[in-house]
Formats: structure tokens, sequence, C-alpha cells
């Protein structure tokens, strides 16, 4: 999920830039726009302290710095966060790797202790195939996915319409090869994606007091960046919310995709009585520290069969769902959806993502999206060894290197027998 969904489900997708500013600063109150005068001075120098004085490896967990919230839809004031409220994050001043903090090395060996000696391990890929063409929203410049191959040593075929190095093969050994190039606007922020802490933030506010204006470099963000995720091994569990309806038969709940396959409501709300109800129906206690918690909604099934319905809504959490997961500390939460949160007007009341403001900028916590659970649920998986290696990618605002599992399949297990 990047602005350019905010702008097309706010206004559509022909909004300049100054249009969304004006209509940005027309939304401020007068207490926010107070308040940020304010307070800008103050968490400028923060910010600057913070990028100099960061504290080097894992930051330790501090209970106490963030007071805990209800657990309910109560929308945040984006005054207040834009003026510091929310700083310094869990993590303490500095932190660029938020709830990443809490995958330490006794958690990826707690999570490798999953794996039972002896007993075959499958893995899994949790990434959506990309190909050219992949959905996504209209852009400028364009948000696509459009692969050309370069191809080197020998004639190209009729009608090939890549790039050609050479007709002829290299050195007395007639070398040949390919190579890729993504022209007219390749991006990490499509397909399965990890959202990193520097993609959202609340006006010029991002995670940890981190400012806009202060990061924003020609190439990307010289805070915040993917560079500081780094690969991580940890404990995975799917809440599989579609198998939960599908057993109990709420077909309220329910939709079908074109090729005939199960998924939920194109507005279905995710609650947290289905998260409570899913993992206890697939024999999970709980959720710990650390862990990547990955919904499956069925919604995979509309990347190829119908673009434009799986890019017009979704079903998803919103606020509550998120604060109550968000006060567990998992290091991802992420779903099969393209943003992972709810989108119905009923629900958000005029609010643009605020799940992702929310899950980034007051927990550190980043969003997994497009991440495909189906293999694991037919195996009867839905506790596994999440592993993933973003992109490393100076400034960059997600990473799209498919996540893998590694589970040991119980083909046959029902979920609650």
């Amino acid at each position: 999920m990047r602005w350019d969904y905010v702008i097309a489900h706010a206004f559509g997708t022909k909004m300049s830039r100054r249009r969304a500013l004006g209509v940005a600063a027309r939304g401020a109150s007068a207490a926010g726009a107070a308040a940020l005068l304010g307070a800008t001075g103050l968490h400028a120098e923060l910010a600057r302290a913070a990028r100099t004085q960061a504290p080097a490896g894992h930051s330790p967990y501090a209970p106490g710095r963030l007071e805990p919230e209800p657990i309910d839809d109560t929308m945040f004031d984006p005054a207040a966060v834009e003026a510091g409220a929310w700083v310094p994050g869990p993590y303490g001043p500095g932190d660029q790797r938020g709830s990443f903090n809490e995958v330490t090395p006794e958690k990826t060996a707690e999570a490798l202790r999953l794996l039972h000696p002896g007993n075959p391990v499958h893995t899994y890929n949790l990434g959506e195939r990309l190909f050219n063409g992949f959905p996504a929203f209209p852009s400028s410049p364009p948000r696509l996915y459009d692969q050309r191959l370069l191809l080197s040593g020998y004639e190209p075929p009729p009608g090939y319409g890549g790039f050609v190095g050479s007709t002829e093969p290299a050195g007395p050994n007639r070398i040949s090869g390919h190579e890729e190039r993504f022209p007219n606007g390749g991006t990490y922020q499509i397909a399965t994606q990890l959202d990193n802490l520097n993609h959202v933030g609340v006006g010029e506010m991002f995670y940890n007091g981190f400012r806009g204006p202060e990061m924003a470099e020609t190439w990307g963000t010289n805070a915040l960046g993917a560079e500081n995720m780094g690969p991580i091994v940890t404990r995975g569990v799917v809440v599989d919310v579609l198998g939960l309806k599908q057993a109990r038969g709420e077909t309220s709940a329910l939709s079908t995709a074109p090729n005939g396959a199960a998924l939920l409501h194109d507005d279905y709300r995710i609650t947290v009585e289905d998260i409570e109800a899913a993992l206890a129906r697939e024999g999970i206690r709980e959720i710990r520290p650390g862990d990547v918690v990955l919904f499956r909604t069925g919604w995979t099934h509309l990347v190829r069969t119908d673009p434009d319905r799986y890019l017009a809504k979704e079903p998803g959490i919103y606020l509550r769902e998120a604060r109550y997961l968000a006060q567990r500390r998992p290091a991802i939460i992420g779903s099969d959806t393209w943003a992972l949160e709810s989108l119905n007007p009923s629900v958000t009341q005029g609010n643009f993502f605020p799940v992702h403001q929310l899950l980034f900028l007051r927990y550190g916590i980043r969003i997994g999206e497009g991440m495909v659970t189906e293999a694991l649920v037919e195996d009867g998986v839905f506790e596994f060894v999440f592993i993933v290696t973003p992109q490393f990618a100076e400034g960059a605002t997600a990473g799209n290197a498919p996540p893998a599992a590694l589970g040991q399949p119980t083909r046959g297990r029902r979920p609650g027998a």
C-alpha cells in the first residue's frame, strides 16, 4: 500500500499532488496546526539527534514506554501524533528497526524448535507470482511490473520486443547471455511486499520522530530505509479466518472468485473475536513477541481472475484488531490482501489507512501484503518457521522478496479436531 492508494480511494486516480496537499491542508484542525507550529523545531532537533546517536544492534524493548491503549476503534489524534505524542518509539530514541528488535537470536532458536527432528520439512513460498501487468493502482510515474529481457549472443526470434545487447556471441568461447530490465517505473511496492517504517506517516511525522522533510532524498530516505530491516527467521502463525467461516457455515461472510475458489466477502471486517476463534480452532494458544501473524482471506484468487475487484476493496482488520495484535508485539502483521485493513466506509468513517499509521508510528510494526498461505493451510500447517530477506536497498520503502515458510505437513488434520 502506498500514498497513491489513499488518493485513489479518497478522490479517484487523477488528483494532482498540488490538489492533494490542498485537501490535506484544509482538513487540518486549528489546534493541530498550532501544535505543529509549536513542536516542529523541537522534534526536528530530536530526529537529528536520533540519527547521530542511534544505538548499535538490537534495542531493548521498554514495556513502560507506551501507555496501554483501549482495544477499540477510537481514532487517534493526528495533530498530537504529528506533534510527537508517539515519540520516542517503544524501542528507544534513534531506533529504526521497530518490532524487528523482538526477533532476537533466542527467538530464532525458539522458532527452529518448531521443527521436529526426523520429520520431513517442506519449504513453502508465501509470495504472489509476479507477472507483467500485475494489478496496481495507476500513478505518475507509473507503479507497475513490466519486465523486459535483454539478450546477447544470438538473433532474437520474430516478434521479440525486448532489448538486444548484441546479436553475436563474444569471445572465442562464444558467450551469450540474458539479464532483466525494469523500464518505466519499477517499484518494490507491488505484489508480495513488506512495507517499511518509512512508508506511511502522519503529516511530516514518521516512526520514532523522524520527519519527512529531513529524510527525503532524491534516491529514497536517509533514515528508516529497507537497509535497516535485515533478514529475520522467526515463528509464524496463520490466522485462517476464511477456513473458520467455512467451517461454521457463515455464508454471509463468504464470497466466490471467478475460478470458483472461496474467499471472504469484499467488505468483511475481521474482528478480534474472529482472530481468537481462528487461533483456537487451529490449536494455537498465543501470539508471542517477535511472531509473524498472517491472515488468510482467499483474496489471492482474484489477482489473475478479477484484478479490478482485487484492488477495489478487501476484507481486513481495523483499529481494534490492530491494537489487539500490536500489544502482543509481533514483528510483522500481514495478509493475502493488498493493504491488510478494511476499506469499508461504514468502518473507516472517512479515514484512509489509519491501521498503517498506528502500526508503523506507534508500535514500529511492519505490514506484509500479498502474503499467500493457501499451501500452508492445505497441508494443515498453521504454525511454522518464517524466513524473509528483504531487499538490502538503501532508502527503499518496501521489499518484495517473497518470504518462505518451513513447516511439517499434517495433511488431513482438521483444525479443531
